[in-house]
């Protein structure tokens, strides 16, 4: 992950997998096939709202949960082994401003989450993901659903946001490294349809993801090591990977159209 003004993040760790079993999804990351149930693999979900953006962010929250100590593994090699932990108690406390929230369209609930993370997350993580999500909830407006395209502009949006604060671009071994390739495939696959476009992100976040291992960091605490980052997946970049994992299934949990 890369640093901002006032904050210090580190990247790096042991380039391991992620525990699919843990996460108990349907399909697995191990299996990059699709199950796509009743709607059919083109076929169209009720739109997204309030109640799939809560989905989303309750399945973050376990993910992070699930890969805590793995993200504080990867964090711990050359950065300040505290990213697991940090976004874990982020999340945990977004998750309970989910459970209370009442009324608030998902613009404001993204919005009231990204604030979250900002006072709960230590590091440069806190300001770099609330960014992130606040840029989307404002994307999305007051709208109180929304589809396909609309996700993506706020995807873009939070990405535009991480980039002004964190200053980096892809191949500097950051959390963009992972969502500028899940933006890319989630927009290739918009034909396929929901759940295919989310599942094409998904892959491509991990795999971007696993590519910051030979990267050498030229942004946040990881740079100062220099070559020695070489040999170590982001943690920012893994953490990014789990968000677009816990997206795809909330859009793969939706009910059906009756």
């Amino acid at each position: 992950m890369f640093g901002i003004a006032g904050h210090r993040a580190g990247d790096g760790g042991p380039v391991c997998r992620f525990d699919t079993r843990r996460a108990g999804r349907e399909g697995g990351r191990g299996d990059h096939r699709v199950s796509v149930g009743r709607r059919g693999r083109r076929g169209a979900p009720p739109p997204f709202d309030a109640t799939f953006v809560a989905r989303w962010l309750r399945g973050s929250a376990a993910e992070i949960a699930a890969h805590r100590d793995f993200l504080t593994q990867l964090d711990a090699a050359i950065g300040d082994a505290d990213h697991g932990v940090n976004m874990d108690r982020g999340f945990a406390a977004v998750a309970s401003v989910v459970t209370a929230a009442d009324g608030l369209s998902p613009g404001e609930l993204l919005v009231q989450s990204g604030a979250t993370l900002v006072l709960r997350v230590g590091g440069a993580a806190g300001p770099l993901y609330g960014s992130a999500l606040r840029e989307a909830g404002r994307s999305l407006g007051e709208a109180s659903v929304f589809g396909l395209p609309e996700l993506t502009s706020a995807l873009e949006d939070a990405l535009a946001g991480i980039v002004k604060l964190g200053a980096a671009e892809e191949g500097d071994k950051t959390i963009v490294d992972a969502w500028t390739p899940a933006l890319r495939a989630l927009r290739e696959a918009h034909s396929a349809g929901v759940v295919a476009a989310l599942h094409a992100a998904r892959v491509a976040a991990e795999q971007g993801a696993a590519l910051t291992t030979p990267m050498e960091a030229r942004k946040g605490r990881a740079s100062y090591l220099g070559a020695r980052s070489v040999g170590h997946q982001d943690p920012g970049a893994a953490s990014t990977s789990l968000l677009f994992g816990a997206l795809e299934r909330a859009a793969s949990e939706a009910p059906p159209v009756r």
